[in-house]
């Protein structure tokens, strides 16, 4: 038995079922593990004295997310890396703001949407990451990092709607009020324009989980070029996806454009993504492109950065800028992937 896998109700279930047992006992054990952070849960006074039960669950209960086995930090900004049972490696991102934590978390080993500014990409997709190593990467940062991770962002390595049913499920894990207790609203799953996924999750009912979406082009021929899917999945369609989304009154999608000087920057790139973003509710997160370990491209000065996202307000874009952060620790936006060595293996 996982727990990071289970929401409360599917531990009641599994109480039930397995051990006969009910809600209080269900109960004592969840928040002895996510409340109190403490894997060896059958140790919760309650367990005790229950005649043979935490006997039972010590056998039974299974605590495998990864080992954090290396991290980096500066101005808050913390990169750890987490070696899983196979040798893999994954890395997340702890994020430091005015009230709380934000953390930046991986759904695959990898990733094969092929995008061309990403470093993550290099890798191809090795493999998809389980509930518990998702989940696991929120509880680390918890026990390592102290209890203020508030927000969760799936915008580390992987494509979220390619593991689909472990986010999902993840999600519900870590919103659940018993255990984790980060609301939907402080979540959210990015895309790189998987409209299949963007579909599936209109229909998934979970009308406060925020959905971004990885744009960084808004004509086909130079998102073709960075961004393979959108061969598979044009501009047109993921437009009409996007439409037809269920969005929550008061909320925006979230659209991410990597500006990279003389690719994306120009004034025809900015008048197609302003007629793209017209018939949508949303708001687009303007972020500088982050050099990886072999990048030609440079990433834009601060005011080509500000020219362009002044434009964009002119046109009446809705647009925030997001400040470069983490950038030489190989551990901002696009350069994920592997700078760090998972120590003991071959990463």
């Amino acid at each position: 038995m996982r727990l990071l896998d289970l929401t409360f109700e599917d531990l009641k279930q599994v109480f039930a079922e397995c051990y006969g047992k009910g809600p209080f006992l269900a109960a004592a054990l969840y928040r002895e593990f996510y409340k109190n952070l403490n894997p060896a849960a059958w140790q919760a006074p309650a367990i005790q004295a229950s005649s043979g039960l935490a006997a039972k669950l010590a056998r039974d209960l299974v605590f495998a997310p990864g080992t954090l086995v290396d991290e980096v930090r500066r101005e808050g900004v913390v990169k750890f890396v987490t070696r899983l049972e196979d040798d893999q490696c994954i890395e997340s991102v702890l994020l430091p703001m005015e009230t709380h934590h934000t953390l930046c978390v991986s759904s695959q080993v990898g990733c094969r949407m092929g995008c061309r500014f990403c470093e993550t990409a290099r890798m191809g997709l090795v493999r998809q990451l389980s509930i518990e190593e998702i989940v696991g990467q929120v509880y680390t940062a918890r026990r390592r990092y102290g209890g203020n991770v508030r927000n969760v962002v799936f915008m580390g390595m992987g494509e979220p709607f390619d593991n689909y049913d472990h986010v999902i499920q993840a999600v519900r894990v870590l919103s659940d009020q018993r255990g984790l207790d980060i609301a939907q609203r402080y979540i959210t799953v990015s895309t790189a324009g998987r409209i299949d996924g963007i579909a599936k999750l209109a229909r998934q009912g979970m009308p406060h989980l925020k959905l971004a979406v990885s744009l960084n082009a808004a004509e086909d021929n130079l998102r073709d070029r960075l961004m393979p899917l959108n061969r598979s999945a044009p501009l047109d369609r993921l437009q009409e996806a996007l439409a037809a989304y269920p969005l929550k009154k008061g909320y925006d999608l979230m659209v991410a454009y990597v500006l990279m000087p003389g690719i994306n920057d120009g004034d025809e790139q900015l008048a197609a993504l302003t007629r793209w973003l017209a018939p949508l509710r949303a708001k687009v997160n303007l972020i500088p492109f982050n050099p990886g370990r072999s990048s030609a491209n440079r990433p834009p000065t601060d005011a080509e950065l500000e020219r362009f996202r002044q434009q964009l307000i002119d046109a009446g874009v809705n647009v925030q800028k997001r400040a470069p952060r983490g950038r030489d620790l190989m551990a901002a936006c696009g350069q994920l992937g592997g700078r760090l060595r998972c120590a003991g293996s071959g990463c």
